[in-house]
């Protein structure tokens, strides 16, 4: 009987699954999704709140001094007191520059020249504008017709044309910083957390993927989210396919046959330091066609292989833990897994009688104390404690009770083993994605309001200024003031890539 309920509880969830996929293709809301995990939950004492950091004097622009009225005659000044106002003040400014033209006696045009802080890359918009409207649109989230009409409320004549312009297109020195933070962090950084959500594009379904970590954040909008367009992503604008021995060991890990390996090194083109390099994506499909490769599962390692050798190749660093929610495209590299999503299999689960429920806050208690004592070996790592943490682990997923769907998640837990661990190896890694979660939510908000891109340059946009964004925020940089530096070309703020190779050189 228990065993029917269970069975009629998992049809009821798939199925519910199924309306909440209707109701999302009808623009309707689907059934709230579970609630967050007790797992994060504060230990001890709540904190009432948190102290404030001391702050500087505060800078005056404008004094006034407000008479008192009615003193009468023999009364003592007592001094002031003093009462601060801030004020925001929004005006436009047009101003019209009288350019000299001279004409000398050799025939030249000689031309005044416009003010480079001014007008910038011969825009009639200037630079404060120009921030101003990439902060509201990338930054604020403001749609494009709701900020055309705020520009013109305030008075400045600007046509949808012209916006869409100013948002989209000549951002070619954000493109270039927004790459090189990816390649710094993956050279400086020892872990990195891994997510992706969906991302329409010109009315096709597509995918953002994130990567960052504590210094940096980085999204990347594509077509697919295979292992292989991961991979590609951490190759950092490189596009070339490498066959040495990295590659030969993940297609031995991922069983590839022998023939099919000793084909491809014998028939490829070896360079005298033992590799096998391919250019670009034209001459990996030749090559592929040359090896007479038609199974789509060894092609598909062949090339996963040639990618995360390429990966290393381009120094990316080799110790690099890559942590992620147990998507199956992000097990590359030394692969962690959070723990959040790990018990969110347990929170899902409904007991069907008094002892199923007993059981199932059993062993949910047991995780809780396992994942607490993590935390403590974090801080503190100790080979005795390491020895104990894996025997628990073991025993928890050892345990076998009354609930056929708890033993079936705790042998979920048991199989990845290797990867819930690896922070006892690596004390440094966290025992949780929720900064990736966290970061990518910046993209679903703008998939909420926005929908999706129309143009190539929109999403190229959308991906950078979020990146540059969250990275600015993570570095302590004011957002704001990043954009009118770059806006300006002025160079007083150092490159996102510098500030975060500085912060990981930092003790």
């Amino acid at each position: 009987m228990v065993t029917l309920r269970e069975e009629n509880h998992h049809l009821r969830e798939e199925n519910q699954v199924l309306r909440d996929e209707v109701a999302r293709l009808k623009g309707q809301k689907g059934k709230p999704p579970i609630g967050p995990s007790r797992l994060n939950k504060k230990e001890g004492r709540k904190r009432r709140g948190r102290r404030r950091k001391s702050r500087s004097p505060r800078r005056i622009d404008r004094t006034e001094v407000v008479k008192a009225e009615g003193v009468p005659d023999g009364s003592r000044f007592k001094g002031y007191s003093d009462f601060d106002v801030q004020e925001l003040v929004i005006k436009t400014e047009t101003i019209r520059y009288h350019v000299e033209n001279w004409y000398t006696p050799e025939g030249k045009l000689l031309s005044g020249v416009l003010p480079a802080m001014t007008v910038v890359a011969g825009s009639h918009f200037g630079p404060t504008l120009q921030s101003f409207i990439l902060y509201q649109y990338y930054h604020a989230l403001v749609t494009e017709p709701l900020l055309l009409e705020q520009l013109r409320e305030f008075g400045v004549e600007i046509s949808s044309g012209q916006l869409h312009r100013l948002v989209t297109e000549g951002k070619e020195r954000f493109h270039r910083e927004k790459d090189e933070i990816l390649r710094v962090g993956l050279r400086v950084s020892r872990h990195i957390h891994a997510d992706d959500t969906g991302a329409r594009h010109q009315g096709k379904n597509g995918y953002c993927t994130h990567i960052g970590n504590e210094w940096f954040a980085w999204f990347e909008s594509t077509k697919s989210k295979s292992r292989i367009n991961f991979l590609k992503l951490l190759r950092t604008g490189h596009t070339d396919y490498v066959i040495n021995d990295v590659a030969l060991e993940y297609m031995a890990g991922q069983k590839l046959p022998r023939s099919i390996a000793a084909r491809v090194i014998s028939d490829a083109q070896v360079r005298d330091n033992g590799e096998v390099v391919i250019a670009d994506d034209g001459d990996w499909q030749a090559a592929l066609k040359s090896w007479g490769l038609s199974d789509e599962r060894h092609i598909r390692i062949i090339t996963e292989g040639a990618l995360l050798a390429a990966v290393l190749t381009h120094g990316v660093n080799p110790d690099l833990a890559v942590l992620s929610d147990d998507a199956g495209q992000f097990n590359v590299l030394a692969h962690a897994l959070c723990w959040i999503h790990a018990e969110r299999v347990l929170a899902k689960l409904i007991g069907f009688n008094d002892e199923q429920r007993a059981d199932l806050e059993r062993v949910r208690t047991v995780i809780w104390g396992l994942y607490r004592d993590l935390k403590a070996y974090k801080a503190t790592p100790a080979k005795e404690a390491r020895v104990e943490l894996a025997r628990r682990f073991d025993d928890l997923c050892a345990t076998v009770t009354c609930f056929s769907s708890l033993n079936h998640a705790l042998e979920r837990m048991g199989r990845n083993k290797r990867e819930l661990l690896l922070v006892l190896e690596r004390p440094d890694l966290p025992l949780h994605n929720n900064l990736s979660e966290g970061d990518i939510r910046e993209q679903v908000k703008r998939r909420k309001i926005s929908g999706g891109t129309r143009s190539d340059d929109g999403r190229r946009g959308r991906d950078t200024f979020a990146s540059l964004k969250k990275t600015c925020r993570k570095l302590g940089v004011s957002f704001w003031t990043f954009l009118g530096d770059r806006v300006r070309d002025a160079g007083v703020i150092p490159t996102l890539p510098s500030l975060i190779e500085a912060r990981a050189l930092s003790p």
